[in-house]
């Protein structure tokens, strides 16, 4: 299915359309068993957990990781 072949959704505005979007994600993830998490995303996120719990406090805080990210611009 292709955008184009609903004219409705077409005939929609950026922002009409970004709305529309959104509203469609929230009803697929209403379920969010309907929608398969790939076995290569569950071992990053272990892996990840891991990672924090052999090393907590190598994390940034929201402070100094928003710091961060002002000191770029």
């Amino acid at each position: 299915m292709n955008v184009t072949e609903i004219p409705e959704i077409a005939a929609m505005s950026i922002p009409e359309k970004i709305f529309f979007l959104e509203d469609l994600w929230d009803s697929i993830a209403v379920n969010n068993q309907a929608v398969p998490v790939p076995e290569s995303h569950i071992r990053e996120l272990d892996r990840r957990f891991a990672r924090h719990g052999s090393s907590p406090g190598s994390l940034l805080s929201l402070q100094e990781l928003q710091q961060k990210i002002t000191s770029r611009t």
